[in-house]
């Protein structure tokens, strides 16, 4: 079942054009939701505002070399590392579901363009990964929202309440489950259940992709920005002047304990 390229299966009554379009149609919809996003809330706007600013208050100048290197250290330590959480088992949480995610949906768009029908067999290991990346995704997915969530786990409240701002995660855990018990459901042959499944892997997909302006999906690209412009900040000394950050138990809360959900 593992070793089965769910997609080529489907080619039997769904032609690999129409999988293929529809792909390249989620990604247009990324797309164009984060541009919607930018100019709607005018973030790029208030970045840029934010950048002159800081470049005004800097009392260091900062060349070439040293730019380069705070862009590096912000891709490794803020983006791959997920370094902005204190909380190791957010950190945790949120890494499984960030490389659990790239790995199922770098899988899908391969097994979809490349090995789209039984008569193109795709190696083993793609429908494995596939599998292997859905599943470390749930974990982490699902990790972060019955036990971690700061309005469950600080506030109390209950882990199936929600609201607009759950919308990225819910419908990336539900496209993801759906999915991965579609490609289950059609391995073990039962034709009635996964067409079920299928139509609800595709309508959850679908919002998944075509609701960036109102999820948190853009975070992806803002967070990199915003860390990035902290650390040439914290280089040109325009920040010099701003109180330290409340992530600092030892000057803000008990020096024995970390921040349990940041």
């Amino acid at each position: 079942m593992f070793t089965i390229n769910p997609f080529a299966e489907l080619s039997t009554f769904i032609q690999p054009f129409i999988m293929q379009t529809y792909i390249i149609v989620m990604i247009f919809m990324v797309a164009g939701g984060t541009l919607f996003d930018i100019i709607h809330k005018k973030s790029a706007l208030y970045f840029f505002r934010n950048w002159r600013n800081s470049n005004g208050r800097a009392t260091r100048q900062i060349g070439t070399g040293k730019m380069t290197s705070l862009a590096i250290q912000t891709a490794v330590v803020e983006v791959l590392a997920s370094g902005e959480f204190c909380n190791m088992r957010r950190r945790i949480a949120h890494i499984l579901t960030f490389y659990g995610f790239l790995v199922y949906i770098v899988t899908t768009a391969i097994l979809v363009f490349s090995y789209p029908t039984p008569a193109t067999p795709a190696p083993v290991i793609l429908p494995i990964l596939w599998n292997i990346g859905g599943l470390i995704t749930l974990v982490g997915g699902y990790w972060f929202w019955f036990f971690i969530r700061v309005d469950v786990a600080a506030e109390g409240n209950s882990p199936f309440r929600l609201v607009r701002a759950d919308l990225f995660v819910v419908s990336l855990l539900v496209s993801v489950t759906v999915g991965l018990v579609w490609a289950y459901v059609q391995a073990t042959g039962s034709p009635t259940w996964a067409n079920v499944f299928l139509s609800l892997y595709i309508l959850s997909t679908t919002v998944f992709f075509g609701s960036v302006p109102w999820s948190k999906f853009s975070h992806m690209f803002y967070k990199p920005a915003a860390a990035f412009q902290k650390r040439v900040e914290n280089a040109n000394g325009s920040r010099s002047n701003l109180p330290a950050p409340v992530d600092k138990p030892e000057i803000f809360g008990s020096a024995r304990k970390q921040p349990r959900h940041y």
